[in-house]
């Protein structure tokens, strides 16, 4: 299979999502690969209540945001990863080639469309 058009597309998916990230979070120093919310800056004295409780609700909102980006994030890696490596496209319950129309939908898919819903066990 030429992997050539989905590493592009992964490359490309992978830019969009570290900017994402890069809104609402950054690369956590003590854990690689993982991400952090950071709150936002508002120019108010951070010892009043409100903006303490404003602050909190924003790093909140913040981290719902990052989870879901950040786990894409680790799937495109991953993909990118087994593209080097040769074993992109291939199922990881059946080991059988991932039908190329996945691909095409989702260039991260980890499994074929048999096993889609067990995918998601994957994730985890």
């Amino acid at each position: 299979m030429n992997t050539d058009p989905f590493k592009r597309k992964l490359e490309e998916e992978l830019h969009t999502v570290e900017a994402g990230l890069g809104t609402v979070g950054r690369p956590n120093p003590d854990t690689p690969g993982d991400w952090e919310p950071t709150p936002g800056t508002i120019d108010v004295n951070p010892a009043e209540d409100a903006e303490r409780a404003e602050k909190f609700e924003e790093l909140e909102n913040h981290e719902a945001i990052l989870n879901p980006l950040e786990l894409r994030w680790r799937d495109i890696k991953r993909s990118l990863g087994k593209i080097e490596s040769g074993d992109y496209g291939v199922c990881e319950i059946c080991s059988k080639e991932i039908e190329r129309e996945r691909l095409e939908a989702n260039s991260a898919a980890r499994t074929c469309i048999k096993h889609l819903i067990e995918e998601k066990d994957l994730m985890l």
